[in-house]
């Protein structure tokens, strides 16, 4: 999708009483720092969506036996991640924390028990993005982990139990990669993607159109093409929270479609209702 047709995307969301829901392709930290399409388009997104009260992230990078909720009052930007320029390392992204919505968060789920984490900061699937798409900040945020111990239809089930969330002014974004295989990375200048990757993406992108979201929820059942497209699941499963929140009348907007490194899809999607 081009600049000003986002924009226009973006702008309608803000008439709507219930916060649109969005999934990040994050891919490398340095996408942060880096002068390109990803972080322009993460820049112009933050400053077209309405104003949350808080913000929920679900990072590819939370993964735990259980699923908890940050209960800090001031996160520490974490950098979970070595073998970058020392400026990478240099960023922070000192927003409020958000305990009372991760109590409020706690309280809206009857099906599975989410417990308190008072310590964790934002790590980088989250403050990446953020410090672009909200600079300033000034907006409290918070995680909730992924319990890795879980199969994908768990953390579909989850996030249906979180939407009342979007009711209350708590945007939620689920930060990870449609494609996701570090293994085969090419850190060429402007790699060419792989068969593989083009298809999964592809793939992924039709069944979220037609609103085929067991067919997602069950991705491993498609072949060598999931096992090339995620070898763990970890960047994967975000996703699955965004769909469960999806309401039945949302349709997807879809931006920032296109691969870095060859082996990672930076699409990243949308959903609100726009009328």
């Amino acid at each position: 999708m081009r600049t000003n047709e986002l924009n226009r995307a973006t702008m309608q969301f803000k008439a709507s009483p219930l916060m649109p829901i969005l999934f990040i392709g994050h891919g490398n930290p340095l996408n942060a720092i880096t002068d390109n399409t990803y972080r322009k388009a993460w820049r112009e997104v933050g400053e077209n969506l309405p104003k949350p009260n808080a913000i929920l992230c679900i990072s590819a990078h939370w993964l735990t036996k259980g699923t908890y909720v940050a209960t800090t009052d001031k996160p520490e930007t974490i950098h979970d991640f070595y073998g970058f320029p020392k400026e990478l390392f240099e960023q922070q992204y000192p927003s409020p924390g958000a305990p009372d919505y991760a109590r409020l968060t706690q309280q809206e789920v009857n099906e599975t028990q989410i417990l308190s984490d008072p310590n964790w900061g934002l790590d980088h699937g989250a403050w990446s993005v953020l410090m672009n798409m909200f600079p300033k900040a000034n907006i409290p945020t918070y995680q909730l982990s992924i319990d890795y111990s879980k199969p994908p239809a768990y953390h579909y089930n989850l996030a249906k139990e979180l939407f009342s969330l979007r009711k209350k002014g708590v945007l939620i974004i689920a930060s990870g990669n449609i494609v996701h295989n570090l293994q085969q990375a090419n850190w060429a200048p402007n790699a060419k993607p792989y068969d593989w990757a083009i298809e999964f993406d592809l793939a992924v992108e039709n069944h979220i159109n037609n609103h085929n979201h067991e067919a997602l929820i069950n991705y491993t059942s498609w072949g060598s093409v999931a096992k090339f497209a995620h070898p763990t699941n970890d960047h994967y499963l975000p996703l699955l929270y965004t769909l469960g929140l999806r309401g039945n009348d949302e349709n997807p907007i879809y931006f920032n479609h296109s691969f870095d490194m060859g082996s990672m899809s930076m699409r990243s999607i949308i959903f609100g209702n726009e009328r």
